[in-house]
């Protein structure tokens, strides 16, 4: 049986860092109800005298001066975010604007029972204040650079206040992959289709019925792209075409997927069919159901199809003309790796996620988020992706743009953390780029001369319900700051 991670922390090696973490964990904190961490760290920064400043985006900066005799050492930052990706397994019921997580120890991970754990980005605060108050650490002048609002668009990062950083050398927590430091990432846009409905009412014949697809993995839209999992969105739109073929088919209503940088895992779809087609949509059902279990029998292997009678109470349908070019403008959208890079081998440099879809009483909006290293490769797939809707009658929005943070290969910080990290740490490290995006291409922009990477512990399946972080390499990570904090 699992213990709760209250009831573990005393058998860890590093009670601090974990004590801070669960303290993390029950503080709800989704982009946009960042006020309780906010005041958390204040109380940290108050109890320790540290200096601290909150800008009028909601950042939090905190200052902690040197270990005596270390007073000549540069001034380094550590850099996270506050908030987290909230996303709940089907039927599970938390609320994320009160309730804390239920967080658990299975092995060396820990993991949060039926939502996204919040790793992403909790332990790179923890690691942060686990450093900071430590008195036996040993470090020079420290800076820690917290943002709002990550997960949503980059906004605290855009909105950091410069006057407030001093320092020049940034190390961003938010990675994923122990062992690896990254030097740049990928910038992105956000894409929004609108659908203004059409709808009649439903005429005798027809019956209704529900399409639902879940199952699926899910993960991170950056970071997970490149392991081809299925999306939920893409699937559903899939099986209604392939239903629209032997039957008529109309529309009623689509929802799925949550957040713009997570791979949908869970798509719902009402529709109706001609009763004398019944036989031939539940055949066709049954057979791409079959080819889609073999299709993505290793990247989800729990894909799972419903297809269920269900009783229309409300009548009202999309005209048969919009419900067509819908599903079809769902089936053939965008979503995955467009691209590899040509310049950092193994890395994505161009993709789509196709985000969510949603159905509301006069409208259907569906969200996708697009990336790439390249800017004018980032606008070419928004592009078309908006021309695909488009050309089924939506009106597409492009918004939240964000700059790539272009690899420099002559960082010296990451050449010494390369150092550091092989000496003390036995094992060898990589320095490449990421398809995630990261704050420090922005906070760059806005800080002249600002040298940044980006390290972080072992975690999995970020951004979804099976997210889980690594305690030994977590550890690990926080014996290496130790250590990089007094070689620069």
């Amino acid at each position: 049986m699992n213990k709760t991670l209250k009831e573990a922390i005393s058998q860890l090696n590093n009670k601090s860092l974990w004590t801070y973490f669960y303290h993390l964990t029950q503080i709800p904190r989704e982009s946009g109800n960042e006020e309780g961490i906010r005041n958390y760290l204040i109380s940290v920064a108050k109890e320790n005298n540290f200096e601290y400043a909150v800008d009028k985006t909601g950042n939090v900066i905190i200052k902690v001066k040197a270990t005596k005799g270390y007073e000549n050492l540069p001034l380094l930052a550590f850099q996270g975010h506050m908030d987290m990706v909230c996303v709940k397994d089907e039927g599970v019921e938390h609320n994320f604007d009160t309730d804390p997580l239920n967080v658990v120890v299975d092995g060396d991970w820990i993991k949060a029972v039926g939502t996204t754990l919040g790793a992403d980005n909790g332990i790179a605060i923890a690691l942060i204040l686990d450093l900071f108050t430590d008195k036996e650490a040993v470090h020079g002048p420290l800076e820690a650079i917290i943002t709002v609002s990550e997960e949503t668009g980059l906004e605290g990062a855009f909105g950091l206040d410069p006057t407030l950083v001093d320092s020049r050398l940034m190390v961003n927590l938010d990675s994923d992959t122990e062992g690896v430091i990254y030097i740049g990432c990928a910038g992105g846009v956000e894409t929004r289709a609108i659908f203004n409905l059409t709808k009649e009412s439903l005429k005798d014949g027809f019956n209704g019925f529900e399409l639902i697809v879940d199952g699926l993995l899910g993960g991170h839209s950056g970071a997970e792209i490149h392991k081809q999992r299925a999306n939920a969105i893409t699937l559903n739109a899939r099986i209604l075409d392939a239903i629209s073929i032997v039957s008529t088919t109309y529309l009623q209503s689509i929802e799925g997927g949550t957040k713009r940088n997570v791979i949908p895992s869970y798509c719902k779809s009402t529709i109706a069919i001609a009763s004398n087609n019944l036989k031939e949509a539940a055949e066709a059902v049954e057979k791409l159901t079959k080819e889609l279990k073999k299709e993505y029998a290793d990247s989800d292997p729990a894909l799972n199809v419903s297809f269920k009678l269900v009783k229309l109470t409300n009548r009202k349908v999309i005209s048969l003309q919009q419900s067509s070019t819908i599903i079809k403008s769902l089936f053939t959208s965008l979503h995955g790796v467009e691209r590899m890079s040509e310049t950092i081998e193994g890395v994505v440099e161009t993709s789509t996620n196709l985000a969510s879809v949603k159905t509301g009483d006069k409208q259907i909006e569906v969200v996708a988020s697009h990336r790439s290293s390249l800017s004018s490769m980032r606008d070419m797939v928004a592009r078309r992706w908006c021309a695909n809707f488009e050309l089924a009658g939506s009106k597409t929005i492009s918004e939240n743009g964000y700059p790539a943070w272009t690899p420099n290969l002559d960082s010296h910080l990451a050449q010494l953390a390369k150092e550091i990290w092989e000496k003390e740490m036995d094992s060898s490290v990589e320095i490449t780029a990421i398809h995630a995006g990261l704050e420090c291409g922005i906070i760059n922009s806005l800080i002249e001369g600002m040298d940044s990477i980006s390290i972080g512990p072992n975690m999995k399946d970020i951004h979804s319900t099976l997210e889980r972080l690594s305690i030994s390499s977590s550890e690990r990570l926080s014996h290496f700051i130790r250590k990089f904090c007094v070689a620069l």
